[in-house]
């Protein structure tokens, strides 16, 4: 998959109008803090075109990422921020859940999950979420460097345990820094976008 261009095109908070776009979407789901902006970045290859922030919760609104002009990768409010009150994070729940819903262009959701922990109550909240929604979430293991080789399988069986994947849920490991993954995530989109 060739990157020609990228650019932010539309930013939709909690009141605005979902745009109605004629390009397919990817979407990126995920808790503040798992590398979601890093993840874009890298497959977008861009430094920060998404911006990455130490402050979890950065991304508190849904953004559409024009990609060569073919397709739109979709970055959604990161969930499970503990300093967002109650009523914000039910806001960006409602957000997610309306484009769910409303997205016809929307082809699949990939769920990003930190490889080095469990995942935690949110995860397995998304991950059911978004299969009731009616799509298959594609798992995304985040910073895989940030392990030992050795500790890749029994940690992605973890994931897979802990979320009670369904039968051929795909999970690809992922470093932003070493890029490993990117290309089989490439794969998945170009099939996606292929049909």
């Amino acid at each position: 998959m060739k990157i020609k261009s990228a650019e932010l095109e539309t930013v939709c908070g909690i009141t605005s109008k979902l745009p109605d776009n004629d390009l397919p979407e990817v979407a990126f789901a995920g808790k503040s803090n798992v590398g979601k902006s890093s993840l874009i970045n890298a497959l977008m290859n861009r430094k920060s075109l998404a911006r990455t922030s130490a402050q979890p919760g950065k991304t508190q609104t849904i953004n559409f990422y024009n990609i060569s002009k073919e397709l739109y990768f979709v970055d959604l409010p990161g969930y499970g921020y503990a300093k967002v009150s109650k009523e914000v994070k039910e806001k960006w729940g409602k957000m997610i859940e309306k484009y769910l819903r409303s997205s016809k262009q929307l082809k699949a959701v990939f769920l990003l999950i930190d490889i080095r922990h469990e995942p935690s109550a949110n995860d397995v909240l998304m991950y059911d979420w978004i299969v009731s929604n009616g799509y298959d979430p594609i798992i995304i293991a985040t910073k895989l460097d940030k392990i030992n080789r050795s500790q890749v399988a029994k940690n992605v069986k973890i994931i897979r345990e802990k979320l009670k994947c369904k039968p051929g849920t795909m999970i690809i490991p992922f470093s932003a820094l070493s890029k490993q993954g990117r290309d089989e995530i490439y794969e998945i989109i170009e099939n996606l976008i292929g049909d």
